[in-house]
């Protein structure tokens, strides 16, 4: 069984920022795959279902994104998910809108979201996908830039990233993480 998570704030006050890319890829992936991530409890939103023949459980952690690692690791430890089998999306200043990034590993960076994951899974091997949000333009700060209002020149770019990502997600689960960065990387 697979763990995909998307990190985000809960969606009432943040549906539509930039830091919530990993729970828009959670809900295209829903919608599509027909899978209600509506069932509460991990400290997150999560549903169960089938994606290119796969079982996995989407999940949606509602802990705001410096608790996120918490949601994850409960849902872990319940279904004994192999750490190989977890894989984390999230928004990523350091690329571009509409580019994705997809590693096997590797550190937290900045993100204050996989700063929790990596805490509380005391590991950085763990699959994830960046989705590019770049960065703030002007004299908007950082803060600003990830939870306020999206730009209208930016709302179509990070639409065509969500997309990557999902579609990234179902390589993944279709060919393995080798082939799916050799085709979005």
């Amino acid at each position: 069984m697979y763990l995909i998570v998307g990190l985000g704030n809960p969606e009432n006050d943040y549906a539509n920022t930039r830091h919530n890319m990993g729970f828009n890829v959670i809900n295209k992936l829903a919608e599509k795959y027909e899978i209600d991530v509506t069932k509460n409890g991990f400290k997150g939103l999560y549903g169960t279902g089938i994606i290119e023949g796969k079982k996995v459980i989407l999940l949606k952690p509602q802990t705001f994104m410096n608790l996120s690692g918490e949601s994850i690791l409960e849902l872990k430890n319940f279904y004994k998910i192999d750490i190989e089998d977890i894989l984390v999306i999230y928004d990523d200043i350091d690329t571009e809108p509409g580019k994705i990034r997809i590693r096997k590993k590797g550190t937290a960076g900045t993100h204050n979201g996989v700063k929790s994951v990596v805490h509380c899974l005391a590991t950085t091997d763990f699959a994830r996908i960046r989705v590019g949000i770049g960065q703030p333009k002007g004299d908007i700060s950082l803060m600003e830039h990830v939870i306020g209002p999206i730009d209208e020149e930016d709302i179509e770019l990070l639409h065509n990233g969500v997309e990557k990502a999902k579609d990234a997600v179902e390589e993944i689960l279709k060919s393995g993480i080798d082939i799916a960065m050799n085709k979005y990387n």
